[in-house]
């Protein structure tokens, strides 16, 4: 009973896309030719552009299948009623397609500024850029909701800088860090960006979330806060073509200086969370 109820949260999408993944892992270890094709080598993209596309959605190990498919299911489960099928697709192409672009971009630049083949030959793909953008989804909607890591309970508005951190630091006692990083790193980033600037409300009709809680500066401690804000404000003039007023965001006006319909519509989002969490439970 408790097992059909579990399954049953799980969307019709998140099924799918899920098929997609374990068929992947499949596909390569029935051909294992395909790799080349199908992941994102940097030495290669040019002639293979759609890796830019593919590589996310391979899968080389067991344990990276394993991890994508039941994060993705959890996670789906969460967001996919908030933002709605159509949305939460468009999060995945979207930022998918970003963080294979920032990591071609990021290869070329170290091989060319230390020449180091390495990083034209290295193998970038898995789901991992995309889980981490979940988690950047998660801050923006319920950014109190508790989270379980292991065996702490870290607040979801946490989970995003935590992880990074994570990342960093087992990236000097591994060997292949290079091939997840910069993954994790930008599917962050790239995120925040689409979140933060792009994604359209329907709750205000309105692109972008110009909360307070939701600024650049909010993924890191309060004491690093005054030097990040400056940087926020170019963020801010680059995608909207003004510097940013701390005190609008506080107010809640939106990224294009008008008003938002107010708080209410930002409750009622995380209200409508909080109750898809406990249908889902």
């Amino acid at each position: 009973m408790q097992g059909s109820r579990f399954h049953a949260g799980f969307t019709r999408l998140c099924k799918g896309l899920a098929v997609v993944l374990v068929g992947g892992y499949v596909l390569l270890q029935i051909f294992p030719s395909i790799l080349p094709y199908v992941v994102l080598i940097p030495s290669r993209t040019i002639p293979f552009a759609w890796n830019l596309i593919t590589a996310g959605y391979v899968e080389q190990s067991i344990l990276g299948v394993a991890i994508s498919t039941v994060g993705l299911l959890l996670f789906g489960r969460w967001l996919e009623p908030l933002w709605g099928s159509k949305e939460f697709l468009k999060f995945i192409i979207v930022v998918n397609l970003l963080t294979s672009i920032c990591v071609f971009v990021t290869a070329i630049a170290l091989y060319y500024i230390t020449r180091q083949e390495s990083y034209l030959y290295t193998a970038f793909s898995g789901f991992h850029g995309v889980l981490s953008g979940f988690l950047v989804g998660l801050k923006q909607i319920l950014p109190d909701q508790e989270l379980s890591l292991f065996i702490l309970k870290i607040k979801a508005k946490w989970m995003p800088t935590l992880v990074a951190l994570i990342s960093v630091a087992t990236s000097f006692f591994t060997m292949d860090s290079v091939s997840y990083l910069p993954t994790v790193l930008f599917g962050i980033y790239m995120s925040w960006i689409y979140l933060r600037y792009f994604q359209r409300r329907p709750e205000t009709s309105h692109k972008g979330d110009p909360s307070d809680d939701f600024s650049f500066s909010s993924f890191f401690p309060e004491f690093l806060r005054p030097v990040l804000d400056p940087i926020a404000s170019l963020f801010h003039w680059v995608f909207c073509g003004r510097i940013s007023d701390s005190s609008a965001d506080t107010r809640g006006d939106t990224l294009d200086g008008s008003l938002m319909p107010g708080s209410d519509s930002i409750d009622a989002i995380r209200r409508r969370v909080v109750w898809c969490i406990k249908r889902c439970m």
